[in-house]
């Protein structure tokens, strides 16, 4: 257990916002976080993973929980599937690749997604026709208010885009501390999402596709090791039919899209690019000239700079399309 008070959150935030926490706590084992719980039940907790999918908007108040509990295991198999257990601390995208080398797949299509396991769960992060719910069996939680630990199934964790139940009603409620995942012995690509299909080689394997994964997202994205960012800062919103054909009624090109549950989705990257957006900046906080689903600090932008830029980009495509799109950042 690890506990350092005053500390700044510059390296514990890929937007790089040089702001400070009153408390952060980082724990190696499950006992330990309990003991934390305990320790600091009633104050403002907050736990994060990699810090990639988040904003802090100001000096954090309370305490930061974080894992450093980073290991896998198989927990079981049989002749087509194998059941690994996931640390939350562990970078998803080691595990991805840890997997990849052993011949596993099912998760491939998330590769290079900045962020930690438990993170991912909560998340339910996805890339590439690929969303962790896809392959997620089982997740342990502990309860912040009394630690006990509870087991989530698949089910029980109510799934949806870049959703999941503890985003809504156990939001705070529960801390992720294992995530099981149910993979493939042999391989199933999906491989039908952007071009993939020809990047992966004509007799595809889960690290071809991996390697894929990478060299397209590295094309486009910014390497946050390099340039402050959220990785993707806004959700791809999901229409109903008739308001996609009336976009198309409207548009004199073809309007990308994909067939989703619920309606049709549009990448909020296409209605931003077509509202002006691509490249420009706001204060330090700049729309990514290569992919605008992507809002950088340029390096000297401030929390407000970014929520300033978002909000304008929101509101002129809601001007444009009538479209709602909104943030899967979290202001904190």
């Amino acid at each position: 257990m690890k506990i350092t008070e005053n500390i700044s959150l510059l390296p514990f935030n890929t937007f790089r916002m040089d702001v400070k926490a009153r408390v952060w706590a980082e724990y190696s084992s499950v006992d330990e976080l309990r003991e934390l719980l305990a320790r600091y039940k009633g104050e403002r907790l907050l736990h994060i993973g990699a810090g990639s999918n988040l904003l802090f908007t100001g000096d954090f108040d309370g305490v930061i929980l974080h894992s450093a509990m980073r290991r896998a295991r198989c927990v079981s198999e049989d002749s087509a599937h194998v059941l690994i257990e996931a640390d939350n601390g562990l970078v998803l995208d080691d595990l991805i690749a840890q997997l990849c080398d052993m011949g596993i797949s099912g998760l491939e299509n998330l590769s290079y997604i900045p962020g930690e396991v438990g993170a991912s769960a909560v998340q339910n992060v996805g890339a590439y026709g690929v969303e962790v719910k896809d392959v997620i069996e089982s997740v342990r939680a502990v309860a912040v208010e009394d630690g006990v630990v509870r087991v989530f199934t698949n089910a029980e964790c109510k799934y949806g885009y870049r959703d999941s139940v503890f985003k809504n009603e156990l939001r705070g409620k529960y801390i992720i501390t294992h995530v099981v995942y149910r993979l493939n012995k042999h391989l199933e690509p999906k491989l039908d999402y952007g071009n993939l299909r020809g990047e992966a080689g004509a007799q595809p394997t889960a690290m071809s596709i991996r390697d894929a994964v990478i060299r397209v997202r590295k094309q486009k994205l910014p390497e946050v090791a390099e340039i402050g960012s959220a990785g993707s800062f806004f959700k791809n919103p999901i229409v109903t039919h008739d308001k996609y054909e009336t976009l198309m009624g409207q548009m004199r090109d073809d309007i990308p899209h994909y067939e989703q549950e619920g309606g049709i989705k549009i990448p909020a990257a296409w209605l931003i690019e077509q509202c002006g957006w691509k490249g420009k900046s706001l204060g330090g906080a700049q729309c990514y000239p290569k992919q605008p689903l992507v809002l950088v600090n340029t390096g000297n932008a401030t929390p407000q700079d970014i929520i300033n830029l978002a909000a304008a980009i929101c509101e002129d495509v809601k001007n444009r399309f009538g479209i709602q799109i909104n943030p899967e950042v979290n202001y904190i």
